[in-house]
């Protein structure tokens, strides 16, 4: 396998890193004090073309490979997590499940939108009672004539206030998860109420919020893919998905070494810098250890994913590896800075904040565990 980056790669990444020093970095702490980015960077994120990796051409899209994807992921979770999210799962888990299961009609409707940054996307299938049994879900779609009519409680939504549309996923009938039926809801509909959850520990500058579904209409015409198929395409989903949260978290785990790096080449103590204390690198070392091995993981994962060959363990592992990475090594940033970690007039503190949830969503640290033990056991864990 040849490990290195080809010029338009290359190109690419340093553009993306380039506009987010300049366009992000400076106001990520301010937007997690304010809990909300300045929206108006979404739409300037569309015209550098990150919402729309993975889209047609014909709907606005950029054509790119998964590797490439997961580069960009890296750059925007090493400027600011919260951004990344905005980005992945409006693209990632979104508009790239419409362009994979949506008719002509429904990609025609929302495809140009969410692949040029104007619109955004939500994923609704967390619910109160409902996160990593995601197959048992309450939120029910009851058929009404030529319509559907959704009732429950979707939670933890990232963009929920913010989205032009929300993939949302509800039960249509009582087979388990063969029951499920994904649909495509516009926002604006009556009877769908969002709220705001405010006093998040991280990712304090997206919009996360609780969806509540009240008599919610909407046509035949709303459902994507087939009937009874939507616990299958939320898992597909998922499973890309991690791999794309997998980059996000390398980029924390990068932030944290280069802010490292900075800090301690800088400080002194006992008239010499920090850096040159064998304990201080003994810190730096496990975190570039952990950047290069949740990076080599991430991008096996996209490979086998551009190859077209199953990824579904290799994206629990990176998902699962990264995402913890992501913590030791902010955690291990935080002590390298001392009592300076812990303000945010530093950016390690908000690395820390930001990466703890990462080994929630999107499939827990033990759900992942589960799926990579079925698979090495063939049995189901109990």
């Amino acid at each position: 396998m040849d490990l290195s980056l080809n010029e338009d790669q290359r190109d690419l990444r340093d553009l993306v890193r380039e506009f987010l020093e300049k366009e992000v970095v400076p106001h990520r702490a301010q937007w997690d004090r304010d809990e909300s980015v300045d929206t108006s960077i979404v739409p300037r994120l569309g015209e550098l073309g990150v919402f729309g990796f993975g889209i047609p051409e014909e709907y606005g899209g950029v054509q790119a490979d998964f590797f490439t994807y997961v580069l960009v992921m890296e750059e925007l979770g090493r400027a600011d997590s919260a951004i990344r999210g905005i980005v992945s799962v409006s693209n990632g888990l979104v508009a790239k499940t419409i362009a994979a299961h949506g008719t002509t009609e429904q990609k025609e409707q929302w495809l140009p939108g969410l692949a040029t940054g104007q619109q955004l996307g939500c994923f609704g299938l967390t619910e109160p009672g409902n996160g990593s049994d995601a197959g048992n879900l309450a939120t029910k779609a009851r058929r009404d004539g030529s319509d559907y009519v959704l009732q429950g409680e979707k939670i933890f939504i990232t963009n929920g206030t913010w989205a032009d549309v929300a993939l949302v996923f509800a039960r249509t009938s009582d087979e388990g998860p063969r029951g499920v039926t994904a649909f495509l809801v516009p926002t604006d509909a009556p009877g769908l109420t969002r709220t705001e959850i405010k006093g998040k520990l991280g990712l304090r500058g997206q919009a996360t919020a609780s969806l509540a579904f009240d008599d919610v209409r909407v046509p035949e015409s709303a459902v994507l893919g087939e009937p009874g198929t939507g616990f299958k395409i939320a898992m597909t989903a998922l499973d890309k998905g991690r791999v794309g949260v997998a980059a996000g978290c390398v980029g924390i785990v990068q932030a944290c070494l280069d802010a490292v790096v900075e800090y301690t080449g800088e400080r002194t103590q006992f008239g010499k810098p920090i850096a040159g204390y064998q304990l201080v690198q003994e810190m730096i070392a496990d975190i570039s250890l952990d950047a290069d091995a949740a990076r080599l993981m991430v991008w096996r994962a996209a490979d086998l994913i551009d190859r077209g060959e199953p990824f579904r363990v290799a994206a629990s592992k990176a998902k699962l590896f990264a995402s913890e990475a992501a913590v030791r090594s902010s955690n291990l940033a935080i002590q390298a800075f001392g009592g300076y970690g812990y303000v945010d007039e530093y950016p390690v503190q908000k690395l820390m904040r930001d990466a703890r949830v990462m080994t929630l969503y999107e499939g827990t640290s033990q759900i992942q565990k589960l799926l990579i033990g079925r698979a090495e056991t063939g049995i189901n864990a109990f």
